[in-house]
Order: C-alpha cells, then sequence, then structure tokens
C-alpha cells in the first residue's frame, strides 16, 4: 500500500466569527482598555498638582484631553456594535425634519449649503426615538458627503402618506461600483482611520428598531444614489 500522505500543514482556512461573538470581544477590549485609560488619567491629573512650571501643566492638560478622547472614541464604538434601545416619544414629523435640518447646518456648516429639501410633511405624528433617529439619518448625509460625492446638489425629500413617513436622500455621485442590495447589513467591510463600517449599520438598526426600513438603489444612467428611509406614522388618538 502507498504510504498516507502527508497532512496539509500549511492549509489555513479562513476563520469565521459570527457578529455576537465581534460584539463581544469588542465590548471586553474597549471594557479593559477604558479602566487602563482611566488610570492613567488619574495619573496626569496627580501629575498636574505637583507640577510647577505652568508650561508643564499645560502639556499634561492636554495629554489628559488626548487620553480622554480616546476613551470617548472606544465608547461610541461599543455604543455601534450594540442593538439600539429606544425611548420613544410622540414627534410630529415636520419637526423632526426642522430639527434635522438645524442638526445637518450645526454639524456640516459648509456641505449643508448644497442641500436642496423638498418638505410636503403635514401635521402627522411619529413615535420615535429621537436622540437616535437624528444621528442616525445625519449619518446618511455625512456618508453623502464623504464617499464619491458627483457635481451638483444633493436633493432631499420628505413625505407623509398612506400612513408612512418617506425620507429620501439623492445624491450625485461620480464613480460607484458598490452592491446596494446588502446596503446596511455589512458591517466591518470598509475600514478607514477613524471609521470602521458601523455607521450605515447603526442606522439600519435604528430605523429597523422603529419598525422602519431603509433602501438604497443606484441609477447608473443619472449616476445618483437613492437612499430611502420609510417610517410608520403614529396610530391616531382615539
Amino acid at each position: 500500500m502507498p504510504p498516507n500522505p502527508e497532512p496539509n500543514l500549511t492549509a489555513n482556512p479562513e476563520i469565521q466569527v459570527s457578529m455576537p461573538e465581534v460584539v463581544k470581544f469588542v465590548r471586553q477590549l474597549a471594557h479593559d482598555l477604558r479602566n487602563d485609560l482611566n488610570a492613567a488619567e488619574l495619573q496626569s491629573a496627580y501629575l498636574i498638582e505637583i507640577a510647577e512650571a505652568g508650561e508643564l501643566k499645560d502639556e499634561i492638560k492636554r495629554l489628559r484631553g488626548m487620553i480622554s478622547q480616546v476613551g470617548t472614541n472606544l465608547q461610541s464604538l461599543t455604543v455601534a456594535l450594540g442593538q439600539p434601545r429606544l425611548t420613544e416619544m410622540p414627534y410630529s414629523a415636520a419637526d423632526f425634519v426642522d430639527d434635522l435640518r438645524q442638526k445637518l447646518e450645526a454639524n456640516y456648516p459648509a456641505e449643508s449649503a448644497k442641500v436642496k429639501w423638498d418638505v410636503q410633511t403635514d401635521e402627522a405624528e411619529l413615535q420615535i426615538d429621537p436622540q437616535l433617529l437624528l444621528p442616525a439619518l445625519l449619518e446618511l448625509f455625512g456618508n453623502a458627503f464623504r464617499h464619491g460625492r458627483g457635481e451638483g446638489p444633493i436633493l432631499v425629500t420628505a413625505r407623509t402618506e398612506n400612513g408612512r413617513f418617506t425620507f429620501s436622500l439623492r445624491e450625485p455621485k461620480t464613480k460607484f461600483e458598490h452592491s446596494t442590495e446588502q446596503w446596511g447589513r455589512e458591517p466591518l467591510r470598509r475600514v478607514s482611520q477613524g471609521h470602521y463600517g458601523l455607521g450605515l449599520h447603526r442606522t439600519r438598526g435604528i430605523i429597523e428598531a422603529h419598525g422602519g426600513e431603509l433602501k438604497a438603489r443606484y441609477e447608473p444612467d443619472t449616476s445618483f444614489l437613492i437612499t430611502t428611509v420609510t417610517l410608520p406614522l403614529a396610530p391616531p388618538a382615539p
């Protein structure tokens, strides 16, 4: 009989890790790192107290601020990975759009001037958590401003009809080669400095937690990416 073949010691099949396991790991890692950062921040506070030179105190304060920012970034990362927990309240659709416009202007003062709004909302009410939903929709604008922005304005429409609130973002693209089939369902796929591919995933999670839908499609003939958010209106008061 021929000898048994040697086992393939170089084989390295791709390791598959489920998203819940990734979330658990990141949360534990962030918790451990924050403990170390808290200790470093306390130590820097002590150094400020014993430092005599004013210039040295200023440098230590800057160092303390940098340490604090790292902790804030870790907290933001764990929040982005977690399941949204809603605290809902009645909110008129018109007020929601107005608040979104104000936050957009505050966060993106230059870019917001190139956004055109077409708003036709009546007195319909939403039942939402604005502390979560407003940042979620701002994330759509942030992506539009950062990724492949084409010439021309971004067109926004907001409607309330047939028991639904529909919000649509129509953005010109210079180049778009991505599939929209799994839009917002593929976290950690596109990673760059300070961005980990979690914003759109978090946005989808928040919208779906409200009973809504997030869809996207690309029109190659016009080079527009169209993102649509639909949310149920609050039922009429008895």
